[in-house]
């Protein structure tokens, strides 16, 4: 039994998931190729992940390839309502509404995970976390699960370190195809586009000050920088703050920037970025947004400790009054600005993740008992047959080597 808000929005929902499904043709490939065997026939799968148009998709396509589907939001403020509703009317189970408090977000999780599945897709490590705290009775069913996001993947080694983790875990974001295009191109354009269609500012000649330089931070800076802002970042890395440098972005710690940033953006995955002796020092006008995962990284208590807060302003913009008259502004509550103050990532990137959470699933079907109990790489051989599908579908051949040249490039005199 679904748990969900506004089902009269189903109409827009479905117009929005067909609209993305003529742009993710990878996907469609692979509902093509195993659409008549139904690989998933007899398969419950949990999917917790932010529900949108993409996601909603890839349930479709599991579904439509025999799995029973039953899935959630990975974020409150993610999840949209009218797919949701969508999904339901399709005959998938969800659980999940835009908005939804801490209580009813757990609630959520928890259903879904009582469907009882043998394959998991997590954004996050929420679902797979609490399945091992709250329902081991469920474990034994489980053949493995994949795992969306870096800060997901942080949570679920720490768990397999500590002898935790009861089941393989692909870890999908450390594919090539994933954090080279998701995290990157993918982070770069829907931030920025989260960020300027709430805030309806100019970017350009303002200091842009963006803490983390992995893959997500590499495209925010990227794309910051062909808007035309003065790019600044923050980083605890060496060899990731030599980079930022070499690229030829200012780097510096927080506090300093904290004094000249107009905007920031958080993609670290880690907690207490911009801190209340940061809060302090910033300017007048200053934006807050974060790009991570979970609404950590900014710390909401200090702006509520250090002033108060003064109502919105605009949609998803909360105004802050600080205690030394200074107005800072926090975008869509802290957690992800992408997806609370936007549409995610383009269809056109989702559908090289998608396809790699597709081809995880395959995999831990096949091999899920052979593998340890642990977080694990998909082979790199999925990398190269995506690629292949999507270049095909965008009408670009390559070079093939040689026989002469792969008997070079294994000889060793």
């Amino acid at each position: 039994m679904s748990s969900i808000k506004n089902r009269e929005t189903a109409p827009e929902g479905e117009r929005r998931i067909e609209w993305v499904s003529r742009h993710m043709p990878v996907l469609n490939k692979m509902i093509e190729i195993h659409r008549q065997e139904k690989p998933f026939r007899n398969i419950k799968m949990a999917i917790c992940i932010h529900l949108e148009a993409k996601s909603a998709y890839m349930a479709k396509s599991f579904r439509e390839c025999g799995a029973e589907v039953v899935i959630t939001g990975s974020n409150p403020l993610s999840t949209q309502d009218a797919i949701a509703a969508a999904l339901v009317e399709d005959g998938i189970e969800v659980h999940g509404w835009h908005g939804a408090t801490t209580e009813e977000y757990n609630s959520h999780i928890r259903s879904t995970i009582d469907s009882g599945p043998n394959l998991i897709i997590d954004d996050g490590g929420d679902l797979i976390t609490m399945l091992h705290r709250d329902r081991p009775d469920l474990i034994d069913q489980v053949i493995g699960g994949a795992e969306e996001t870096t800060t997901g993947l942080i949570r679920l080694r720490a768990m397999a370190a500590e002898g935790k983790l009861t089941f393989p875990v692909i870890a999908v974001n450390d594919s090539m195809c994933k954090y080279l295009f998701d995290n990157r191109y993918g982070t770069g354009q829907s931030v920025w586009d989260g960020i300027m269609r709430t805030t309806n500012l100019l970017i350009s000649g303002k200091n842009v000050v963006i803490s983390g330089f992995g893959w997500c931070g590499r495209g925010v800076a990227m794309r910051a920088a062909g808007l035309g802002a003065n790019v600044i970042i923050t980083e605890v890395d060496p060899v990731h703050a030599l980079e930022a440098a070499v690229e030829g972005f200012r780097v510096m710690p927080m506090l300093e920037a904290a004094k000249i940033g107009d905007i920031f953006v958080t993609t670290t995955g880690c907690r207490g970025i911009i801190a209340a002796e940061h809060v302090e020092l910033l300017k007048d006008g200053a934006i807050l947004s974060n790009a991570g995962h979970f609404d950590v990284e900014i710390d909401k208590n200090a702006l509520a400790t250090l002033g108060k807060n003064m109502g919105q302003p605009r949609q998803n913009i909360d105004e802050y009054k600080l205690n030394n008259g200074r107005r800072v502004y926090l975008l869509g509550e802290g957690r992800l600005v992408n997806l609370a103050a936007g549409d995610g990532h383009p269809a056109e990137i989702m559908d090289l993740s998608f396809a790699l959470q597709f081809e995880a699933m395959l995999y831990l079907l096949r091999e899920g008992k052979n593998l340890p109990k642990s977080v694990i790489k998909l082979p790199e051989q999925f990398d190269q047959n995506i690629a292949a599908i999507k270049l095909e579908a965008m009408g670009i051949t390559i070079d093939k080597l040689t026989c002469a040249q792969e008997e070079y490039l294994k000889a060793w005199q």
